[in-house]
């Protein structure tokens, strides 16, 4: 065989077309893409706004009107835009994805359209049947006007039409609602929407002869005092989001492009719930509910903004996540922070009011932010033995600043510190102990230091060793009883008087608990595992009050058994008076002890009277 055998040439294969189906993609987009069918005339005003946009580059004193005409399930919208010709109705209006914008030169001008995706008139099948453009182009003032009829199905017609069918040069769009949407198109509906998107429109837009746009925006309207301001304001702030703001915050960033103003919730809400702000791009609205416009620690603010800079996703309903949306909000953050600040330097009156209700939003801000911190500390409410008090006066009264690092802990120490005269700061609220820590490094010389069970125990005074060695056998008898809870029980001498026992531990002593109750469930793997773990925290003790009447009865007790179930009560009543989350076991023993002690109450000697 030869070798030099010819191969077979192979012909390249013929390309083939994506055959699209338009029911499934409008049904992609009602379902998927868009959050609801009103958006259909967001499109039909970017549509027209982008059309007049594109003839003023052109023609500066070109017409800027829009008319919508609603009646019988059908809505017109007439625009004095650029126009199309036959041949830009075959490329753009028949083709999915194409966008106007990208043609005759126009992609360095995008920036001033509102439409980046060439959607387009596809969303309007979203609520329509059919869709008829009528168009006269203004760049080709010799071109007859022409028809672009199209129907769900996916088939569409083109004709050219009499010149006097449109004498001026623009676009008319008709919709006939499709079944079961008919409400979309009611003027009722169109009328709403229009203004709800269009409000600060540029252009004179109008339903039927009623315009919709409120100009200048709400926040740059003139005033004749800083009060009237206010007031006006907070009737926008009311209309727009339902509530009455305790202020509003001006948000003015220049070089973002970014007007606008944020309103104080007058309510406290949670850090975790997502804030959502109105967001218009070039006065039309981009989304009701953008959620990462602002720092996360700003969530006792609502927004509403005009701005040209932010991108938006491809649905046009939320704000496209790039380096210009971090900047903006980091800015916006700023302004909300350099107003938290005037308000401190200020008008201390409306910072008290604000930080009644928002101080969670601004620890959250204060505990990152040095500044923020050393600003706020003289307002910053915290939770003491004192009372209520900010930081900044707490440590002025006490040379070191205790601090609990939960409530329970705290609410265990915190009569018996008071009455000794320990200052100790309930640290166990969101970001409080955060903030504790970070006082010496905004306030020199401060001390710090986290309350734990010996700082407690060294403050209660000491019994006299003589009458402790007395209680021997009682302190005995106790300490076997609590021995198996890994606790120890010490007798001191405090105030009040009313608190006959006090339960003291510290995170390392519950972390030792755990493990060993960890332990005895666990397997001989585990078991010798954990058995590794051991440390050499201090256990858990029940500091009985031996200044109370009722230690100094139950301590008299001669019968070890009826000891051990009074201390065991003592247990479980400490335990519950610190609002500690009891243990299976603990739960049991105050069980035991209950029913000991009824037993004990009901008991009856032959011969003698009933014991009470």
């Amino acid at each position: 065989m030869d070798s030099q055998t010819s191969q077979p040439s192979q012909a390249s294969p013929s390309p083939h077309t994506f055959q699209v189906d338009l029911r499934g993609l409008v049904d992609l987009l009602s379902h998927h893409l868009y959050s609801s069918p009103k958006v259909y005339l967001r499109e039909l005003l970017q549509n027209a706004v982008d059309a007049i946009t594109a003839r003023r580059a052109e023609d500066p004193d070109a017409p800027a009107t829009v008319r919508l005409y609603a009646e019988d399930g059908t809505l017109r919208v007439e625009d004095s835009g650029v126009g199309l010709t036959e041949s830009d109705v075959h490329s753009l209006l028949a083709t999915i994805g194409r966008s106007s914008k990208r043609n005759d030169g126009l992609e360095s001008a995008r920036s001033d359209f509102l439409g980046q995706f060439g959607i387009g008139l596809l969303a309007c099948f979203v609520v329509a049947e059919r869709i008829r453009v009528v168009s006269r182009s203004a760049r080709t003032p010799g071109a007859a006007p022409v028809e672009w009829t199209a129907a769900d199905d996916g088939s569409y017609t083109v004709r050219t039409l009499p010149q006097e069918a449109r004498a001026e040069p623009g676009t008319t769009v008709h919709l006939v609602a499709r079944a079961g949407a008919g409400e979309w198109l009611s003027p009722e509906r169109v009328r709403s929407l229009a203004r709800d998107f269009g409000a600060l429109l540029p252009y004179d837009v109008r339903v039927g002869d009623e315009p919709i746009a409120d100009l200048p925006a709400p926040w740059d309207r003139p005033h004749p005092s800083p009060s009237a301001r206010r007031v006006a304001l907070a009737r926008h702030c009311r209309e727009l989001f339902g509530f009455t703001p305790l202020d509003s915050i001006d948000l003015d960033v220049p070089l973002a492009g970014i007007r606008g103003v944020a309103y104080v919730l007058p309510t406290a809400v949670s850090p975790a719930q997502r804030a959502s702000h109105r967001v218009h791009l070039k006065g039309m609205l981009l989304t009701e509910r953008a959620e990462q416009l602002l720092p996360d620690w700003a969530f006792f603010v609502r927004c509403v903004l005009d701005t040209d800079s932010l991108r938006p996703t491809a649905s046009r309903e939320s704000l496209y996540e790039d380096e210009t949306l971090a900047a903006v909000r980091e800015a916006l953050g700023e302004r909300i922070r350099s107003w938290l600040t005037g308000l401190a330097a200020g008008d201390p009156e409306r910072l008290a009011a604000f930080l009644s209700v928002h101080h969670l939003g601004v620890k959250s801000l204060a505990r990152h932010d040095a500044g923020m911190l050393r600003t706020m500390l003289p307002w910053l409410p915290f939770e003491t033995t004192d009372g209520r008090l900010s930081l900044e006066e707490f440590a002025q009264r006490h040379p070191v600043v205790h601090f609990t690092r939960t409530v329970e802990e705290y609410r265990q120490v915190a009569p018996i510190a008071s009455a000794q005269g320990v200052g100790v700061v309930n640290g166990g609220y969101t970001y409080d102990s955060e903030l504790i820590e970070a006082l010496p490094a905004v306030r020199p010389g401060t001390a710090v230091s986290e309350l734990d069970a010996d700082t407690v125990t060294a403050h209660l005074d000491t019994v006299d060793p003589a009458e402790e060695l007395a209680l021997a056998g009682f302190l005995a008898a106790a300490r076997a009883r609590l021995d198996p809870l890994n606790c120890d029980v010490v007798l001191r001498a405090f105030h009040p008087l009313s608190v006959p026992a006090l339960h003291l531990d510290d995170r390392a002593a519950r972390h030792e608990q755990a493990r060993a109750e960890a332990e005895e469930q666990a397997d001989d793997l585990w078991a010798g595992i954990l058995g590794s773990l051991r440390g050499s925290a201090p256990r858990a003790r029940l500091v009985l009050n031996h200044l109370n009447p009722l230690i100094r009865r139950i301590s008299s007790l001669g019968d070890p058994d009826l000891v051990g179930t009074a201390t065991e009560s003592l247990y479980g009543q400490a335990l519950l008076m610190a609002q500690r989350p009891l243990r299976p076991a603990d739960s049991a023993l105050l069980n035991r002890s209950f029913i000991g002690l009824l037993e004990w109450a009901t008991h009856t000697d032959p011969g003698k009277d009933d014991r009470r």
